[in-house]
Formats: C-alpha cells, structure tokens, sequence
C-alpha cells in the first residue's frame, strides 16, 4: 500500500530526466509555446461545438460561458505555470502528481490525459474532415458516402435512406468510415515524427492564418449583428451557462498542451508560464468575441451545429465570407490536431521514463529527436478513432478528462508549497491557497454538469488503467529499483 502513495523528489525527477539514454532537443522558444498554445485552444471549440453550445445549451450567454470556463481556466494556468518553472520537463499534470501526491494518481491523472488527448485528437479531426468536405463540394469534388461518414453516423443515414449504399461489406454489414479524419491524422504523425522544431513552425503559420480569419469573422460580422438576437439572452437560465461552459471546455486543453512541450522549450522556466498565460488570455478574448458576433447575426435556436461560423454568414446572405471561414477552419482545426497528436506521445514518453510503462514507449528516434515509437502508435489510433466514431460521442469524453487534471494541479500546488517551500520557484502563483482553491471549485461546478454517460466512460478507462497499473507499472517503476 505505501508504494501506491510514494512520491518522486523534485530534485530526482529532474536528474532522472538528464540522465535518461532519450533526449528531446530543445528547440522551442516563448513564441512557439504561445503559438502552440493557440494553435490547440482556437479549433473545434469555435469552429464547431459553439453551434450545438449555443443552440442546446446557453443561447446568446454562451458569451458568459465562455467568460467563465476562461477564468476557470485561468486559476489552472497559474498553477501549470508554478510547476513548469519547477519541473521544465515532459509530462504535464502527470509529472506534477508524481511529486506531490504520489505513484497512483500520477498513473490516473497519467492515463486520464491520454485518453483526454487522444479521443480529442480523433474529434478534431472528425470536425477537420467535415470543414473539407464542404470546401471539396464547391468544386464538385463529392467523397463517396461510406467514406466521408464514421461508421455509426452512417448506418444511421442509410436507415433513413440519406446515404448511398457501400459497396464493401463485411458479414452482412456495409463498411464505411472516414477517409479524410483517418488521413489527416496519418498526415500528422509523420511530421510529428520528424521533429517538433519543423512541426511548431508548420503550426506557427497555420495560427497566422486562423488567428486572421478569427479577427476577420469579428470585424466583418460586427456589421450583421441585430441586437434583438441576444433576447433572451439565458434561454435556458444559470445551468444552461454551466451546461455551456462544461461543452465547450474541451477547448481549454491547449495551454496543458504547452506544458507537455517543457523539455523541448529552450528557455523552460521563463518560456512557459509566458506561452501558458498568454495563450489562454488571447484565446479567451476571441471566443468571447467571436461568440457574441455570432450569436447577434443569427437567432440562437437557428445556429448552425456542424459549420457555425461559416453558416452564420450563408445565412445574411455573404457566401464568399463563408468560404474564406471555410479555408480557415480547416487550416485551425489543423493546427490543433497538430498540437494534441505531439501532446500525447509526450505522456507515454514520460511515464515510460518512469517505469509505468512498457520501455518500448520511452524510445527516441536517434535522427530526429522524438518520441517516434509513441508518435506512431498515438497517430494509427487516433486515425483508427476518427474513422469510425462520431465527433459527438469523442467530444463529450474529453471535457471531463481536461477539467479531473486541471484540478488535482490547483490541489498539488498548495500540497508542495507546504512540502518543499524551499524549492525555487521561477514563477509563483499569488494568493496561495486562495487561487488553486477557487481552480479546484470552479472546475467541479463545470464537472457535476456533465452527462452521467461520460462519467461511466471514464470509469471504464480508468478500470482499463489500473489492469496495466497493477499489472505491471508498480512492480516495474524506477522507484522500487531505488528501494523506496
């Protein structure tokens, strides 16, 4: 029992790190952690969930849902910002749990990110394929049926008769899945294999572009806004703004995925708490912006829930604007696929480091420096995900996953301030306890919103992780070779 509960010394987790045979080069400046930052907060939350947000959650005050999952989210990112001045290594929230509250809830927290990160993976790139589809139609390029639809959304179609019959079929039933999901995730493993220095600056363009249409959706929509779309403003009171707040969280994952990158940041402990604030500040302007354009060009009940943006301006009569929309979505929804996919590898990688996991995925690639084995697998999964599973059902898992790991930061920080406040702190939350205590309320508010459902699946993962846990992290972690 006390080995579930041991911790792993600051300064040890930091030696281990040096001393481990695998080295991630470090190649990211302050910039490039804001623009990764950006590039996984601005995507799916904007480009596609504000439609069903707003419709069936929180009408016009999706605005303040927004307003509150940021400040939420803010209470986080200070506390993700002391420990990555402490800890400037891989491995996020499940490092920071190894030093404070011990072996098992670092591997739950551990396990909770991967499947946060790779089921929103597999969601982006749902939402990716969907944007493309739309473009690829204005040119007459029309993707068959069976290869444009997941599985379960397609059997769905084709008992309504909406949908063309597969010519595959395999013990009776038609195979169908999503052939451009699939590739866009195969498409980004391979340039997360050969480098994250190539990857970030292919990031650092695409936010450009995203960042642009953002700013070019407020201006031009700013001249289609009727006030009298935001009455009501709570259609559905206080909890359809929580119930908004907990739908569109799945959004906030960004400024973790920052954090991952640690090891790989040239100048760690000033460089991230920069890229942590800065992109959740900036991220959270636009979405609230973005959302009260929306919402005022378009009667809340009539938004759109597959292209909002884009559908938003079809419908005052401005198809070239939502082309340009179009465009952008993919290029964003792109850029955070890309940020989510480097994120993953990155946990494997670490609690590999630590024994918790097979050595298989602590390899790194000897040419380019990055977790490749981990890459892989994380890549043919997520391409397996997208394909054949309904961006509804990925989305809804993932909220939960980000907000049980922003919570149990908040909590680590005041249980370290009190274990080791002697450790030098390059950034320093301010109002200790009183910060991390409103981050840990502020997220069960948003978590008890949450359908039972997703509950259930998280359980399930977790089940699935103690199987590995017990079976074979505790009895291999590096600790017990150290006799502790």
């Amino acid at each position: 029992m006390a080995s579930l509960f041991r911790t792993k010394p600051l300064q040890k987790i930091l030696a281990q790190s040096q001393a481990h045979k695998g080295r991630l080069k470090r190649t990211l400046s302050a910039f490039d952690l804001t623009a990764l930052g950006i590039g996984a907060i601005i995507g799916t939350g904007i480009f596609v969930l504000t439609g069903t947000a707003a419709a069936d959650k929180a009408g016009p005050a999706l605005m303040l849902s927004f307003m509150f999952a940021g400040v939420a989210c803010a209470f986080s990112a200070l506390c993700y910002a002391e420990f990555a001045s402490m800890l400037p290594i891989a491995g996020s929230a499940y490092t920071y749990a190894y030093s404070t509250v011990g072996e098992l809830m670092a591997w739950i927290i551990g396990w909770d990110l991967i499947l946060e990160y790779a089921i929103g993976s597999g969601a982006v790139a749902s939402g990716w394929s969907h944007y493309l589809q739309k473009l690829a139609g204005q040119y007459g390029l029309i993707i068959p049926d069976w290869l444009s639809h997941d599985t379960l959304t397609y059997m769905g179609l084709l008992k309504e008769g909406a949908v063309t019959a597969s010519p595959l079929m395999l013990g009776g039933m038609p195979i169908a899945f999503n052939l451009p999901a699939s590739l866009v995730a195969l498409f980004v493993t391979v340039l997360l294999v050969i480098g994250i220095k190539e990857s970030a600056r292919t990031n650092a363009l695409i936010v450009f572009v995203k960042v642009a249409i953002i700013l070019f959706i407020i201006v031009a929509g700013f001249f289609y806004i009727k006030p009298e779309h935001w009455t009501p403003f709570f259609p559905y009171g206080a909890d359809g703004i929580l119930a908004g707040a907990g739908t569109i969280f799945f959004a906030y994952i960004g400024f973790d995925a920052v954090s991952t990158a640690a090891e790989e940041a040239k100048n760690p402990t000033k460089d991230l708490p920069v890229g942590i604030i800065a992109s959740l500040a900036v991220c959270t302007l636009l979405y609230i912006l973005v959302t009260a354009v929306i919402t005022g060009m378009v009667p809340y009940n009539l938004i759109d829930r597959g292209a909002p943006l884009a559908a938003a301006f079809s419908h005052v009569g401005q198809n070239w604007a939502a082309y340009i929309i179009s465009v952008g979505a993919v290029a964003g929804l792109t850029s955070v696929l890309l940020v989510l996919m480097m994120s993953m590898p990155r946990i494997f990688f670490a609690m590999s480091r630590d024994g918790l996991l097979w050595p298989w995925f602590g390899h790194v690639h000897e040419k380019f420096g990055t977790p490749s084995n981990a890459t892989i697998l994380t890549g043919l999964f997520v391409a397996f995900v997208a394909g054949f599973t309904p961006i509804e059902h990925l989305a809804e898992m993932t909220s939960i996953g980000t907000l049980f790991a922003f919570s149990l930061v908040c909590a680590a920080v005041i249980i370290l301030r009190r274990k080791a406040p002697e450790q030098e702190r390059k950034f320093r939350v301010p109002w200790v306890p009183v910060l991390p205590v409103l981050g840990i309320l502020f997220n069960a508010v948003m978590m008890v919103h949450l359908q039972p459902e997703t509950w259930i699946r998280l359980v399930v993962w977790l089940v699935l992780g103690f199987i590995i846990y017990f079976g074979y992290g505790n009895k291999h972690s590096k600790l017990n070779a150290d006799g502790e």
